[in-house]
């Protein structure tokens, strides 16, 4: 009798749906595996769930023959504390997703890096040469060096950037000074020129841009947030802008998205807001990720990108 197929919950909406079945087809055609796809499954039957906010269950009990919990997104604090969810729990990581990041991050980092906002948006024909200083000679601070942290620092760091990074666990990579701890964390802010917060967001990071932590950076100093809106206490942040202890944010993340349209970051001169484009979970090579991981998982191997979730990430 031949093996019964895997069968896979895939609770997206329509709209995804009609995107990621074929990537999702062809990568575990690719990966050797005889799969059931639907986006609706009698709760018994199902040996996967792959999990996107807003549209996963609301009650993982039922599923209690799941093998694991797979994540369409990078972020999982919506559901890394669902008391229901019992099953083991992965993130998205792939390929896209990182380049897609490092994209943004260095692109950012360089804007403020070669001061081309006073080009950009100067609003005089007058002559004002402004010479920036080698890559060389920035600094460069990362907070967060997880896979996606950990890629925008490495590729600042070949580019030739000063690269100070911090983490709560313990990294080692190469041309990065890591740094971890409360003395580690003052010891990066205290020198980065430019911020950049790819932080997962934990009961420990919120809020870890405060009044206080914000005074610590070099006056005038560049923020890039691409994280998660509620590591930033919102008040410092437009307090420390004001006072020019920051001298710019470009922010792509907040507390609430889509971002209220009378939130001070539309108008304040010294912010620029993008609309949670810095990275997307894109399906051709996220499918990949997510077949990998159901190969393992049937192979009795272990999966990639597993969530701890006594850490929240």
């Amino acid at each position: 009798m031949s093996r019964q197929p895997i069968r896979v919950l895939a609770a997206l909406p329509a709209r995804d749906w009609a995107e990621w079945r074929p990537a999702l087809a062809r990568a575990f055609a690719e990966a050797g595996l005889r799969v059931e796809m639907a986006r609706e499954m009698a709760p018994a039957a199902v040996d996967y769930i792959l999990y996107m906010p807003g549209s996963g269950p609301e009650d993982f009990r039922p599923y209690a023959k799941a093998k694991a919990v797979l994540s369409l997104w990078a972020g999982i604090e919506g559901i890394v504390q669902d008391e229901t969810l019992t099953q083991p729990l992965t993130r998205m990581v792939d390929p896209g997703l990182k380049e897609g990041m490092r994209d943004y991050v260095v692109g950012h980092v360089m804007r403020a890096h070669l001061g081309m906002d006073a080009d950009i948006c100067r609003r005089d024909a007058g002559w004002q040469p402004h010479v920036p200083p080698l890559a060389r000679d920035r600094r460069v601070g990362v907070l967060g060096l997880g896979a996606l942290g950990g890629f925008c620092a490495s590729a600042l760091a070949g580019l030739g950037f000063q690269v100070l990074g911090w983490s709560r666990r313990r990294k080692a990579l190469a041309g990065v000074t890591c740094h971890t701890g409360a003395q580690g964390l003052q010891a990066v802010l205290s020198r980065a020129e430019i911020l950049v917060l790819l932080l997962p967001l934990t009961a420990a990071t919120e809020n870890i841009l405060s009044t206080e932590t914000l005074a610590l950076l070099p006056k005038g100093a560049t923020l890039i947030n691409p994280g998660r809106g509620a590591l930033i206490d919102d008040a410092a942040l437009l307090a420390a802008l004001d006072s020019g202890q920051i001298g710019q944010a470009t922010l792509d993340v907040f507390r609430t998205e889509p971002l209220p349209a009378d939130h001070p970051y539309w108008t304040h001169p010294k912010v620029t807001v993008t609309p949670h484009i810095a990275s997307a979970t894109r399906p051709e090579s996220a499918a990949e990720a997510i077949a990998e991981n159901i190969r393992r998982s049937e192979a009795g191997e272990t999966l990639l990108h597993l969530v701890d979730r006594s850490a929240g990430y």
